[in-house]
């Protein structure tokens, strides 16, 4: 959309609301989005002998011999919680267990369709970050991996950094992780585009939240030097200078850090001081527009990259950043070009951990699975630097490298091939989609009619 009218604006608005009009009709329809499903055979009331009491005592006997053969004779070795106190949702903040319920079922519906991984919501009436994490310590033998969700901060860093050291499964906090390796996989794609690598440019990371704070990490682990970044908060620029975080830097360990690591030119000021001179604006802050502004942007590098990921209106319109000069754009809506969407990265990740029996989801594992979905876009373009949830083979080769990955780096209990990984993770997710459809279209996922 370039120069749009106020009616073209007011357009775009109304599509905003269409989701969230669809989701009160549909949600009450199909009351829920995620059931358990059957996946042995029944042929007469005698197999129920054999999968319950008295056979199943058989299987018992066999873990409890050899505790690893859990994952061979249940469905743990495909099983994740998506565990999350509510404190913290997107675009809705703290809403609680409950009202976060249909988020975790969404993302388990993601995890099923995508990833063709079994996910169940767990919704916890617990905020204390140790007691998250002591919860999800206790719930480890049901669970092949956890993936955190939608917990405030500091508390998320805390519950994440406890279960990385304790846990003997993966812990992944998507909206750290997850957000984190799609946006660096997105900058690979768009550094190609603008002709400049990794280890030369500048970013100024608006906002320091979980997301932001994690993308800053993965950045620098791939070459970004910290020195010539900045990270701006609500109150300006991060810096040795702000002693308000000093304060407080023993319970916000991971912004002091950023305060030391980076801006080593001792930039002062907001957003508009950030930008000036820099190759790429990330941005995981405030809804626009108006958050950032065009004035602003035209102080950038040329070849400028920004990726304003605030939902569900960017911090600012694609065309404003356009008539600004930047020459890469990316936002975390779908009916833009060059979606910043976790989507494209925790099904596949999961799956491929999960193939290898993984032990935990290091920041390597991250990096290889932003490679992945960066060498997933043969010929990156300006309008073309991420590959879409529509290109189901993402996440089957997604997978097999985060997989292989895992087993280089000495974290897998199970060996396999990039071969057989890849086999494994196609057959999982066709299963998923296939399942889908057949239940569609035999009506036992009934049709709701068209609505608005």
């Amino acid at each position: 959309m370039t120069n749009p009218t106020p009616r073209d604006v007011e357009a775009l608005l109304r599509r905003v609301e269409w989701p969230a009009r669809e989701a009160r009709r549909l949600h009450p329809f199909y009351r829920g989005k995620i059931e358990t499903a059957i996946k042995c055979r029944i042929r007469d009331y005698d197999d129920f002998a054999i999968w319950y009491s008295p056979g199943v005592a058989a299987a018992c006997r066999e873990i409890q011999a050899d505790p690893q053969r859990v994952y061979e004779l249940t469905n743990r070795w495909n099983t994740v919680a998506v565990v999350s106190d509510g404190s913290r949702v997107l675009g809705l903040g703290n809403i609680g267990p409950e009202a976060g319920l249909p988020v975790m079922e969404g993302k388990a519906l993601l995890f099923k369709y995508l990833g063709g991984v079994d996910a169940v919501p767990l919704v916890v009436d617990v905020h204390d970050p140790m007691a998250i994490a002591e919860l999800v310590l206790a719930l480890q033998p049901s669970f092949g991996g956890i993936n955190l969700e939608d917990i405030a901060q500091p508390g998320c860093f805390d519950v994440l950094d406890t279960l990385q050291q304790r846990a003997s499964i993966p812990v992944w906090h998507d909206d750290q992780q997850g957000t984190a390796t799609v946006i660096l996989a997105g900058l690979i794609n768009a550094l190609k585009v603008v002709g400049k690598r990794l280890d030369a440019i500048r970013i100024a990371f608006i906002g320091s939240g979980a997301s932001n704070t994690a993308a800053a990490r993965l950045a620098f682990a791939s070459g970004v030097d910290p020195a010539g970044c900045v990270v701006v908060d609500s109150r300006g620029i991060l810096g040795p200078h702000r002693s308000d975080i000093e304060a407080v830097r023993d319970r916000f360990r991971a912004k002091w850090e950023l305060c030391q690591r980076t801006n080593h030119e001792r930039r002062q000021g907001g957003i508009a001081e950030a930008v000036q001179g820099m190759d790429v604006v990330i941005a995981c802050s405030t809804p626009g527009p108006g958050t950032l502004r065009a004035e602003w942007l035209r102080g950038m590098c040329e070849g400028a990259v920004v990726f304003a990921c605030a939902n569900p209106v960017p911090e600012i319109w694609p065309w404003e950043a356009a008539e600004a000069g930047v020459a890469v754009f990316a936002t975390g809506r779908s009916d833009f070009p060059n979606q910043v969407n976790n989507s494209l990265c925790f099904p596949g990740l999961f799956r491929g951990v999960l193939d290898v029996q993984a032990r935990a989801i290091t920041d390597e594992l991250c990096l290889a699975a932003a490679r992945s979905l960066a060498n997933s876009v043969s010929a990156p373009a300006a309008d073309r630097i991420l590959p879409t949830m529509e290109d189901w083979e993402v996440f089957v080769r997604e997978a097999a490298d985060v997989g292989t990955e895992a087993i280089r780096r000495g974290l897998a209990r199970r060996a396999a091939s990039y071969d057989e990984l890849y086999e494994q993770a196609q057959r999982m997710i066709r299963r998923a989609r296939n399942m889908t459809a057949a239940l569609m279209r035999e009506g036992w996922i009934p049709d709701p009619g068209v609505g608005e």
